[in-house]
């Protein structure tokens, strides 16, 4: 397999190209880095599929997430960063010559002297029968791609944290019915979030409840439920159903290489260095408490500047031999 391009070794190969990528590819770049993102999909991850961010700085007023995500990729590159729109199927280190990393692609290989990893999270699903089969066809992880469809017809939206609540305020606005099934008594979402969705009259929710199945034969039908508390049953006649129950990370790619946590999230150190010197992670794709827009981009930052650091102290060493460095992260 070739090089991807012209042959080059980059500075910094960051994969994923959501808030943290684009926020280390800015910082990166404009250190005078010879820096690439390598993006699967479309540049802004999880953002440009919200609605509406209410608490990004900047913004009192809220912006849309695929406003955000566009202003960041425009900067991004307007500091010097190129963005490939390739999938990374596999990451080599550098060998004993002390060559650089070798990121693999179906296109090709991409090589790096450092690489950050901000791959994110996906959708977790819920596991139940008809889910599957439906997907497409009313059942939804992304209510900003799909809610037009649903205009005029009943949806359900399950989960209660700020995605699920942000989401079913959108789809407020198209559905004539959203119904909020949550597991437990309470929503987790914010303040602001929570406030807004029960004022709202095209709202409603079920507590203690959750999904047994999706029925349907061509599209979603009805939803069959189970309070968890009385354990009684019963089904809700609805036209779509949007999932909202948490997220798993994006690490398939790096199993066996760095370490990882038992959820697979990615372990790092204060400078977002992994068990591997020379590979970062930053974002959501890390072990971490606060998985937010603002930690992501502080997140990209940092990473950017510790690999700056790594790359002034000499070429990336092969894994295993010596221990993780430790940069100072202040001038």
């Amino acid at each position: 397999m070739g090089t991807v391009g012209e042959r080059r070794v980059y500075d910094v190969a960051i994969i994923g190209a959501g808030p943290a990528g684009l926020t280390a590819g800015i910082y990166a770049a404009r250190s005078g880095l010879d820096t690439v993102i390598l993006e699967r999909t479309a540049p802004g991850g999880l953002a440009a599929t919200t609605f509406r961010i209410e608490n990004y700085p900047g913004f009192p007023d809220g912006i849309e997430g695929p406003a955000l995500a566009s202003a960041m990729e425009n900067q991004a590159r307007k500091s010097g960063c190129s963005i490939m729109g390739y999938e990374v199927q596999s990451v080599v280190p550098p060998g004993s010559n002390g060559r650089a990393f070798a990121l693999y692609t179906a296109e090709g290989r991409v090589e790096s002297r450092t690489v950050i990893v901000a791959t994110g999270t996906h959708e977790k699903q819920l596991g139940v029968p008809g889910e599957r089969e439906l997907r497409g066809r009313g059942v939804s992880y992304c209510a900003t791609c799909d809610g037009p469809f649903f205009k005029g017809k009943r949806v359900a939206v399950v989960g209660g944290g700020d995605s699920a609540i942000a989401e079913a305020l959108f789809l407020a606005r198209v559905a004539t019915r959203v119904t909020v099934i949550h597991r437990r008594d309470s929503l987790r979402a914010g303040r602001h979030l929570r406030e807004a969705a029960m004022v709202n009259d095209r709202i409603a929710f079920l507590w203690n409840t959750v999904v047994t199945a999706v029925e349907g034969s061509e599209t979603v039908e009805r939803l069959h439920l189970r309070n968890v508390e009385t354990g009684e049953t019963s089904s809700l006649d609805v036209e779509g159903v949007f999932v909202y129950i948490g997220f798993v990370p994006n690490t398939a790619f790096l199993a066996g290489m760095v370490r990882l946590d038992d959820a697979g999230y990615v372990v790092v150190d204060e400078s977002l260095e992994t068990s591997v010197p020379g590979i970062f992670a930053a974002g959501d794709v890390r072990a971490k408490q606060v998985r937010q827009v603002v930690t992501a981009a502080a997140d990209g930052a940092v990473a950017a500047m510790a690999a700056e650091r790594f790359l002034a102290g000499g070429a990336a060493r092969p894994a295993g031999k010596g221990a993780t460095r430790a940069w100072p992260l202040r001038s």
